[in-house]
């Protein structure tokens, strides 16, 4: 079947997590993704065979996982010869984009008012640290911008360390909202003929990312929705994390009386139905602490299983907090695609990978090739896309142009 975006070609000029993955995106759901990167080294990530110093995989999964379904072309950008062959494949392109830096991009003629000259229907793509605007030359990372957002700040325990959403998350939503903005950028020019160009920042996607609290501290200016939140003393005791006697789980329920019923129909045995100090949603509210601890005693002495299926019983929201071992294992994610296997040539055999967040009836995506070698495709790509001959290839190879 094909697939949405085939006919779309994307000139991927970027490095690490953020970008590579804004074009994986697109990859997957058919775009030609063509990866440039620069010779010998390639994009950094080839490197990565750990998670903070620590081995994860005896195969690059960094590297070739958010850089799969694409082609790699090595040209060097420091020569004119190099530089002249990346504006040709934008005359040959929808989309070009970059995340090394927005006040690199005019010294290698890759700003958009370059590449725009030579194809005015261009989608100049960035992925940048803070926004275009403003302070832009400072270093980001996804924690250091996820410590900036009021995130770290906001999540873990009174007096305790602020938590660290863990690795990649900005980067990944970050890329995932760099992938929309070029969609929206292509359904424009397709109205109009006009290309633009676009940024999608690190820093802007964590502050979306941060809008469920974010967005009630910027209309009330409460403390409550910025700062750290004790489980113990929560506002609302049934919507809360709870420790069972082989694990944890969390319950979604609303402090209303029916809710409370259904929960004291769950602990008949605990006789929470006749506790007055609990009779009321401002009870509960005011004694949550003391109800809290009540809870804390009761769901010690079964299992979290246990505890999810009679909430579910009661028409509760409420789930096993789950580790990744488990996960990874669950028949739902494999039936819907979100996880996937795919043969991985550094190893010689399949390997299990993210799959697609979306699914799609008529024109699914695929996971059909793990990240290529450096410059796999320069050579076929210069002469099947450019109509480059042997001869100047060659000629392009002893000038260290391409390897």
């Amino acid at each position: 079947m094909s697939k949405p975006l085939e006919g779309i070609r994307v000139l991927d000029a970027t490095v690490w997590f953020q970008g590579p993955v804004c074009a994986q995106f697109l990859a997957d759901m058919g775009a030609e993704v063509i990866h440039l990167e620069r010779p010998v080294t390639g994009d950094q990530a080839r490197g990565v065979k750990s998670i903070a110093a620590v081995p994860v995989a005896d195969w690059n999964q960094y590297f070739l996982a958010v850089n799969r379904n694409k082609k790699s072309v090595a040209i060097d950008l420091k020569k004119d010869e190099g530089r002249d062959l990346v504006h040709r494949l934008v005359e040959k392109s929808d989309v070009f984009l970059w995340n090394q830096g927005i006040e690199s991009l005019s010294g290698l003629g890759l700003d958009y008012d370059t590449l725009k000259a030579l194809n005015p229907g261009l989608i100049h793509a960035t992925n940048s640290g803070y926004g275009i605007q403003g302070s832009v030359s400072k270093p980001s990372f996804d924690m250091t911008v996820q410590a900036l957002t009021g995130i770290m700040a906001r999540l873990g325990e009174p007096g305790q360390p602020p938590i660290y959403l863990g690795l990649g998350a900005g980067d990944a939503y970050g890329g995932l909202m760099g992938a929309l903005g070029i969609l929206l950028a292509l359904y424009h020019r397709d109205k109009t003929g006009q290309g633009q160009s676009i940024d999608a920042s690190l820093y802007g996607a964590q502050l979306f990312l941060a809008a469920p609290t974010l967005q009630p501290y910027l209309a009330t200016g409460n403390e409550m929705y910025a700062n750290q939140q004790s489980r113990t003393q929560t506002r609302n005791p049934l919507w809360n994390r709870y420790r069972a006697s082989d694990g944890w789980f969390f319950l979604c329920a609303e402090n209303s009386d029916a809710s409370w019923q259904k929960v004291c129909a769950c602990v008949p045995e605990a006789g929470l139905a006749e506790e007055v100090r609990f009779s009321s949603p401002g009870d509960r509210r005011e004694h949550a602490g003391e109800l809290i601890g009540l809870l804390d005693g009761i769901f010690a002495g079964r299992s979290a299983s246990d505890w999810v299926d009679a909430f579910q019983g009661q028409e509760l929201p409420a789930e096993r907090i789950r580790p990744y071992r488990e996960i990874a294992e669950d028949p739902q994610a494999w039936l819907n695609g979100y996880f996937s296997k795919v043969h991985c040539d550094e190893v010689g055999e399949e390997v299990a990978i993210r799959g697609l967040p979306i699914g799609f009836e008529n024109t699914p995506g695929s996971v059909d090739t793990l990240g290529p070698e450096l410059g796999q495709d320069t050579e076929l790509l210069l002469f099947d896309t450019l109509g480059i001959d042997w001869d100047r290839i060659g000629e392009l190879k002893e000038l260290g142009v391409i390897p």
